[in-house]
């Protein structure tokens, strides 16, 4: 009968936090509030208590979701292709117009990273632990991987996929955006 509890406990706590994933990636870490989360998970407010001990708490576990699930989708984009093609495979699914339109499904880093740095501690180390992941698989997507340069490369083309998804969701243009999205493609691919 305690394992029973413990297991639906268990679940309810995955739930809130996969609410909470995503409601963090839509409206933004200030922009979501514990009611929100609770009332998206199907829960009462008052329920928050019995599973984290603070706003905080349950962010930081958002935000290694939300970031596991993006390191998880590139993952998967890479492991579907030869190894020759999983950088560009990796790159055209990142900067596709359906990610710029999946916010609340897509890159945490993207839709959070402009407020990481007012962030707590535990989120912020969450976070920061899954932007490394992204540069390690990065990393091991290059013919070089383990060579001198390796990883700086790797960095940059994380800050440029990044970078341009941020802008192409920010812009009303829809020209603009693919322009965005399709010259940073063409620039990390031709670098390849």
């Amino acid at each position: 009968m305690k394992r029973t509890a413990t297991r639906s406990k268990e679940a309810t706590h995955d739930r809130i936090v996969d609410a909470a994933a995503r409601a963090i990636r839509r409206s933004g870490y200030n922009g979501t509030g514990v009611a929100d989360i609770m009332k998206a998970a199907g829960l009462t407010h008052g329920g928050f208590y019995a599973h984290f001990a603070s706003r905080e708490a349950l962010l930081a576990e958002a935000a290694d979701r939300a970031g596991s699930e993006a390191v998880q989708s590139m993952e998967s984009v890479a492991a579907a292709v030869p190894p020759e093609q999983a950088f560009q495979a990796m790159m055209q699914a990142y900067l596709s117009e359906a990610h710029v339109k999946s916010i609340e499904t897509g890159c945490a880093t993207a839709a959070l990273g402009s407020e990481m740095a007012r962030q707590a501690p535990e989120v912020r180390r969450a976070a920061t632990r899954r932007i490394k992941e992204m540069i390690d698989l990065i990393a091991r997507q290059f013919p070089d991987w383990g060579e001198p340069g390796v990883h700086e490369r790797a960095m940059v083309a994380a800050s440029t996929m990044v970078g341009a998804l941020i802008l192409a969701r920010a812009v009303d243009d829809p020209r603009l955006s693919d322009a965005l999205r399709e010259s940073a493609l063409h620039h990390l691919i031709s670098d390849d």
